[in-house]
């Protein structure tokens, strides 16, 4: 593998290669094929997005150091250079993009995976015309972090096409998340009133059983029944270290700190649960909350090895 492995504008350039297969009308071919296609393009994208910041992002780090070097453009290509693998690659852009879809990413690489190497359904779990729209809203993120536009990668005519799907998943989103907000209205109203049905009561979920355990949480209002509910996220940014001063003491507190990244809202009140990037902004819990932890403390001394 060559210097191109990790440069952006060669990466971009085989991503519109594989989103023109996926998307042309000229060759028939099954979905299957196109969604095949679709989802190479969009770890090619991810990919080239993180190596725009820098081209380390997508080096698979060896004890030699090899790929690093490789990727800042020193020593002979030997053909072995590698990259890190989708999963990381789109747990990175998670990171770098906060807007971009991790679960919906990681979704599509394993239907990739499964039609390659299993035997189940692969990419059938949801009609053709909604799963492009769920694509193009997962890619859109990872073209605008390029400062790129659709048309730039997909050209003028087919254009129109990726913005009708997006056009589309906006308005089915918009929809979702009213339906969502309203039945839980609608859960709530019957709790407070005590008139759940027997069913209902058994099915009703306790905190931790609402909860998706990730790493990080803090409370939030509930926008269906201005509950408190409970916001978590699993990847951070921004890592740094904050303090106070006492004056009164002279003395100085230090922890560490980082933005963390809403994946998942829940409220034990009403049963509503939010966990996709496009259901929390329209509920507007999409922003970064800080978090504090001696993980996130940054040291100013050096590493020495003992070797």
């Amino acid at each position: 593998m060559s210097h191109q492995s990790y440069d952006h504008e060669a990466l971009w350039l085989k991503a519109k290669l594989f989103i023109s297969r996926a998307m042309d009308d000229r060759n028939p071919q099954s979905f299957d094929e196109q969604a095949l296609w679709a989802s190479l393009a969009l770890e090619l994208l991810g990919k080239s997005a993180l190596a725009r910041i820098s081209p380390l992002l997508i080096a698979e780090p060896t004890e030699e150091g090899k790929n690093i070097l490789a990727a800042l453009g020193i020593g002979e290509g030997d053909g072995k250079f590698t990259t890190v693998k989708a999963s990381t690659v789109f747990k990175r852009c998670k990171r770098a993009f906060p807007t971009f879809d991790l679960a919906l990413a990681t979704d599509i690489s394993n239907a990739r995976n499964e039609y390659l190497h299993g035997a189940g359904v692969g990419f059938g779990g949801q009609t053709p015309d909604k799963w492009w729209q769920r694509f193009w809203s997962c890619a859109s993120t990872l073209i605008t972090g390029q400062d790129r536009t659709i048309d730039q990668l997909v050209g003028f005519r087919r254009e129109r096409i990726v913005e009708k799907f997006l056009e589309q998943n906006q308005q089915y989103m918009q929809e979702r998340y009213d339906a969502l907000v309203h039945r839980a209205r609608q859960r709530f109203g019957q709790h407070a009133r005590g008139d759940l049905s027997e069913k209902m009561r058994k099915a009703w979920k306790t905190p931790y059983q609402l909860s998706a355990g990730l790493s990080y949480a803090e409370s939030a209002t509930c926008p269906a029944c201005s509950s408190s509910g409970l916001l978590e996220a699993e990847e951070v940014q921004d890592e740094r270290t904050d303090g106070y001063y006492d004056s009164s003491t002279g003395e100085y507190d230090s922890w560490g700190a980082a933005d963390a990244l809403p994946d998942h809202f829940s409220c034990s009140e009403c049963q509503l649960v939010l966990d996709e990037p496009a259901l929390l902004e329209l509920a507007g819990l999409h922003e970064p909350f800080e978090v504090q932890g001696d993980e996130f403390l940054l040291s100013t001394e050096g590493e020495y090895g003992n070797d």
